[in-house]
């Protein structure tokens, strides 16, 4: 198994109805080819861990990488892994943006992030949250 982790900018804002859209059929796709993670949305910048078979998470993220709605796809983070950080989510997912307190998403996030073993994944999720919490 591996944990990619990625951070990508959509090309322009999404709605809440285009991100439900979004996030529910990758969730139906991920649970399919048994994918999981986490997914931190911070206004256009999308922060996400993808973990599970090698050929599913790299399937899943070429198929993210040739999405047109996202510029920028650069891979932060990709490592063999002996288990699982993300459990059972097919996609956990933190809005950052529609939170109204300032420190909700780093409160929120580091929640979500809290189990995590992994330094590097949660130091870059931490960050993503303290960043976007504004």
């Amino acid at each position: 198994m591996i944990r990619l982790l990625y951070i990508s900018t959509t090309r322009s804002p999404m709605t809440p109805a285009e991100l439900d859209s979004v996030l529910r059929v990758s969730r139906r796709n991920n649970k399919a080819a048994g994918v999981t993670g986490l997914l931190v949305v911070g206004g256009r910048r999308f922060l996400q861990a993808l973990e599970g078979p090698e050929a599913a998470v790299l399937a899943t993220f070429e198929r993210i990488r040739a999405d047109p709605r996202h510029f920028a796809v650069v891979i932060l983070s990709r490592s063999a892994i002996e288990q699982r950080q993300f459990g059972e989510w097919a996609m956990g997912y933190q809005p950052g943006a529609a939170l109204g307190a300032e420190a909700s998403i780093a409160n929120d996030v580091e929640a979500l992030i809290a189990p995590i073993d992994d330094p590097v994944v949660h130091a870059y999720f931490h960050q993503f949250a303290l960043q976007h919490a504004a």
